[in-house]
C-alpha cells in the first residue's frame, strides 16, 4: 500500500480572506506537483481525502483532476491541523488501497511521524506546501519512498 500525504498549497492570510483560499501560487505549485506525477510516476489511487479547510479541499481538487481515484474526492474527518493522528493511523493500518490524504501541518507530520516510528511527536519528515510525501507499507511496516516539493521541480 502507498500513501500519499499532500500539504496543501499555500494560503491567502485570513485577513485577506477568512475563508482562506489558496493563493495563485498555491495553485501554480499544486499544478505543478500533480502534474509532475503523472507524467512522470503515471499511478492512481483507490481515495482522496481532505480536512474539509478551502485550502485542502481546493488542493485535493487540483490533484483529483490529474490523478485517476477509483472512489474520487471526499471530506473526512479527523484531518484538522490539530486532531489526534491515531484514529487515521488505525485506518491506514488495516487499509489495503493506496490513498491520497491532502492536509495540513502539524496534522501531517504527526501521522507520518506516528506511522514510521509510533511517536506522533517526533520530527521525521519535512513537509513542505504543495508538497507531497509518499509512504509505502508492507509486511514490515511504513516507510518514506520518496517525496516531491515544488521548489525541486521546473516551472
Amino acid at each position: 500500500m502507498h500513501l500519499y500525504l499532500i500539504q496543501h498549497g499555500d494560503a491567502k492570510s485570513e485577513q485577506e480572506d477568512p475563508t482562506r483560499p489558496l493563493s495563485d501560487k498555491g495553485r501554480r505549485d499544486a499544478e505543478k506537483v500533480a502534474g509532475f506525477l503523472v507524467a512522470n510516476r503515471g499511478f492512481g489511487v483507490e481515495n482522496i481525502f481532505h480536512s474539509g479547510k478551502l485550502r485542502a479541499q481546493q488542493t485535493a481538487e487540483i490533484f483529483a483532476r490529474h490523478v485517476p481515484s477509483a472512489h474520487g474526492l471526499a471530506k473526512a474527518d479527523g484531518l484538522a491541523p490539530l486532531d489526534d493522528p491515531s484514529e487515521w493511523a488505525k485506518k491506514l493500518g488495516e487499509a489495503g488501497a493506496d490513498t491520497m490524504i491532502v492536509g495540513h501541518m502539524p496534522y501531517l507530520g504527526k501521522l507520518a511521524a506516528l506511522l514510521l516510528c509510533g511517536k506522533p511527536y517526533e520530527r521525521i519528515v519535512e513537509f513542505r506546501m504543495g508538497g507531497i510525501v509518499c509512504l509505502k507499507r508492507d509486511e514490515t511496516g511504513w516507510a518514506v519512498a520518496w517525496a516531491i516539493t515544488p521548489d525541486i521541480l521546473k516551472s
